[in-house]
């Protein structure tokens, strides 16, 4: 479902897969290919929450701001499956694993794989090509190329997912 929040309302172009059991709500700004699954909400009701072409955002995650901490995921980004994200920057090309989180003003790189279950802290820093484990959150070392590829197939996968879904989804009784 798709809410306006007094004067805020989402910028959703025809492009996008929004799973009809999503949440989007207030200043939300989607680009062209963005999917957003079942079960995701996105509450950009004190700051904007910004996703750039051909992201996805993973089933069961939850995206919200505080004043002064908006969302900015960049292109070709991966959220995945219940995913935390709260008041960040996500860069292109990056992987979030399932049920990570990542907290207000934290900045997680370009092509970064931060692994499953892992908490990145208030204000963290990861630098480009990292891979990211842990609760707290530490950089482990840099991704390889092939994993980078890797990243970037699972991101083109969802744009085609995205097509695939908006064609044939069928809700029946």
């Amino acid at each position: 479902m798709i809410y306006q929040l007094g004067e805020l309302s989402p910028k959703i172009p025809k492009s996008c897969f929004i799973a009809p059991n999503a949440s989007v709500i207030g200043n939300v700004d989607l680009s062209e290919n963005v999917s957003i699954w079942f079960n995701v909400v996105i509450r950009a009701d004190l700051a904007q929450v910004k996703i750039a072409k051909n992201s996805n955002i993973q089933d069961g995650s939850i995206l919200h701001v505080d004043k002064g901490f908006p969302i900015n995921i960049a292109e070709n980004v991966t959220i995945g499956h219940k995913v935390m994200l709260h008041g960040c920057t996500i860069g292109e090309g990056s992987l979030i694993g399932i049920n990570a989180v990542v907290l207000n003003g934290a900045i997680v790189g370009k092509n970064c794989l931060v692994g499953a279950n892992a908490l990145v802290t208030e204000n963290m820093v990861i630098p480009d090509g990292s891979l990211v484990l842990g609760s707290p959150a530490k950089v482990v070392k840099q991704l390889d190329e092939k994993t980078k590829i890797m990243i970037a197939a699972g991101a083109a996968h969802y744009v085609q997912n995205n097509h695939h879904y908006k064609k044939e989804l069928k809700q029946i009784d």
